[in-house]
């Protein structure tokens, strides 16, 4: 069989009627590949004067990964950037040693009806890595390397796949595919990374033949070839990549190898120590600490209602 695991998401409406499906981290496994965070947000439709803006909040050790596949979202971080992110783009968003950002609606969207659909994803940085300066890449759709087959069209998001390399900078090996099928086609995917999965947001899907459930990722056995198709058409993604070098320790935003480094950044951004968004005095203030890792046991699982996404209520970051 070429599945391996099935990881169900968690439906969540974290404000505003907007639905987001967290399918990482999972109870079986932590991460696929460098990837320790996947949700799938929306598609939500917003009312005029609907505002789901993200107020600044703090990452580090890790890499913040947005997608879109409909809408807007205004990024502001403490390196001065100001990007509008849009469908097609990709924008990785390198933590390190410390980022403060916000996400927000574009200003010209607020009096008008809209619709928000994508996926974020947390790349973990490998550990000589996870106290790197804070960067910030943003890709263009149009420089996205796109590859045409029969039935089928490819997008190199990261990494490198039939011959194509995207300009996104990775730290370790990273695979990211975005592919629409035709309805009745499939497309075969051989020579992946050690740890892959594919997850459908848009349609349904097969993997050799065995139908994966709505709402549901599956990942595939190391170093089998897998045909994906679709009887009605449909838009998956692949993630995947080398193993993580350990364990990871998450609480709220915070992702390290290192408890200690975990505490610390929780006691920088309650003293205030951060770099600011530049223009933007909000600020989301550090939740409460689970019970677990009071008693000694870090976890690491997001504690319930930690997290979110661009586009969310104003207390849950993403």
């Amino acid at each position: 069989m070429p599945i391996a695991h099935l990881f169900k998401s968690h439906d969540k409406d974290l404000g505003g009627g907007f639905t987001v499906r967290r399918i990482l981290p999972a109870a079986a496994r932590q991460s696929v590949g460098p990837f320790l965070f996947f949700d799938h947000m929306g598609p939500v439709e917003a009312q005029r004067g609907a505002c789901h803006d993200v107020r600044p909040h703090p990452h580090i050790g890790l890499a913040t990964v947005t997608y879109l596949f409909e809408g807007a979202i205004m990024h502001r971080d403490s390196l001065g950037t100001e990007q509008r992110i849009e469908p097609g783009a990709v924008n990785w968003m390198t933590a390190g040693s410390g980022i403060v950002h916000s996400e927000r609606t574009p200003e010209d969207l607020l009096d008008r009806v809209r619709r928000t659909h994508g996926l974020q994803l947390w790349a973990a940085l490998p550990r000589e890595h996870e106290e790197a300066p804070a960067a910030f890449s943003h890709t263009p759709a149009d420089q996205i390397p796109e590859v045409g087959f029969e039935g089928a069209t490819v997008r190199v998001l990261v990494g490198s796949a039939f011959g194509h390399i995207s300009p996104v900078p990775t730290f370790s090996t990273t695979l990211y595919l975005d592919v629409q099928l035709a309805p009745g086609e499939s497309i075969e995917l051989g020579d992946l990374p050690e740890e892959s999965a594919v997850y459908a947001p848009i349609g349904a899907i097969e993997v050799d033949g065995e139908a994966i459930p709505p709402n549901t990722m599956a990942m595939v056995e190391p170093g089998m070839p897998v045909r994906v198709s679709s009887s009605a058409g449909a838009r998956f993604v692949l993630i995947g990549g080398e193993p993580l070098d350990g364990r990871r320790y998450i609480f709220w935003n915070f992702v390290s190898s290192s408890r200690e480094r975990i505490e610390q950044a929780a006691r920088d951004w309650e003293a205030d120590a951060f770099v600011p968004v530049p223009g933007d005095a909000e600020r989301i203030p550090l939740p409460a600490w689970p019970a677990a890792w009071k008693h000694g046991e870090a976890r690491e699982e997001r504690p319930q209602g930690a997290g979110g996404q661009p586009g969310m209520s104003a207390d849950t970051p993403g």
